[in-house]
């Protein structure tokens, strides 16, 4: 196993999130779902020059892009867009894309359950001939309840992949599987050989190791279930605005790069823009909480 992360946390120059990366000591980076806004020639070149790789990328569902949308025109631009990550991800030499089927933050359906699992299944195997074109495995990414109305679970993210295609998998999320899944260690085991990803945060959405999982154990696990690829970080920490606010540091004016659009998906995460001393801390901390659990879980 390796350590990946994502960087659409954070607004900033893609340079200065590759160069904070390798100072960590991470391995590759899963870049945020947004073709349209990265030269990849000039990307790949940085990833060069710093070391790393790009394991691939996720998409960003803000409002609009959504598989199983009532209309027709929204779900076609969203196939595209997928798509057009599905290339932005071959072009950076990267091999995996996970995908969010719905909406975050759309939790009220607009069809029947069967009309939006037929959609989900339509558009996704369109992606899919796509991806396998382009040498990129897909991830369907089940997340909690009160981010979608579609794909909570693990056995329901395997069901959906399987109408997909043979080489469709699933990609897990830590702090998702701690709410949705009644054991979620053995959610992990039961996905098997079709996990081909692994967002990794604490339970309560903060940087691995600041809350109350026990990484060893979810290593060894992903471990015992045939897992050897990337361990994403993807924290989204809840700022506390009280005088009881343990991180005084923690917030920051909105950045140039920052898009209304981005500014509020990370805001329907019940977060909000970080300081660079304070999400710097977070990625380190990440770092070496996963580099001690993989170690620990291959005997070292």
């Amino acid at each position: 196993m390796f350590i990946s992360m994502h960087n659409w946390m954070r607004a900033e120059p893609i340079e200065t999130t590759i160069r904070r990366l390798a100072k960590y000591g991470y391995d590759s980076i899963e870049i945020e779902g947004e073709p349209a806004k990265y030269k990849t020639k000039d990307v790949l070149k940085l990833l060069r020059e710093y070391q790393l790789n790009c394991f691939g990328s996720v998409s960003l569902m803000f409002e609009g892009r959504d598989l199983i949308h009532a209309d027709e025109a929204a779900r076609a631009s969203t196939v595209q867009y997928i798509k057009d990550c599905v290339t932005m991800v071959k072009e950076l030499e990267g091999r995996e894309m996970t995908v969010v089927p719905s909406q975050v933050g759309k939790v009220k359906a607009m069809a029947s359950p069967e009309e939006e699992w037929q959609w989900a299944v339509e558009g996704l195997k369109e992606i899919y001939a796509h991806s396998e074109k382009a040498g990129v495995v897909l991830g369907l990414e089940p997340i909690n309840r009160f981010e979608t109305n579609f794909l909570n679970r693990h056995d329901q993210a395997l069901l959906l992949a399987a109408e997909v295609g043979p080489n469709c998998g699933v990609c897990l999320d830590a702090f998702h599987i701690n709410i949705e899944e009644a054991d979620m260690y053995q959610a992990i085991l039961n996905t098997g050989k079709k996990l081909v990803n692994f967002h990794a945060a604490d339970n309560n959405r903060m940087a691995c190791g600041q809350g109350s999982y026990d990484w060893v154990r979810l290593v060894t696990t992903l471990k015992a279930a045939g897992y050897n690829s990337a361990l994403s970080v993807e924290f989204v920490p809840p700022l506390d605005r009280t005088p009881a606010n343990p991180y005084k540091n923690a917030m920051a004016a909105a950045e140039a790069e920052l898009t209304p659009e981005q500014l509020m998906f990370i805001e329907s995460h019940s977060s909000g823009v970080l300081s660079d001393e304070f999400y710097s801390w977070l990625v380190e901390i990440s770092a070496k909480t996963l580099k001690h659990a993989i170690k620990k879980a291959n005997g070292r």
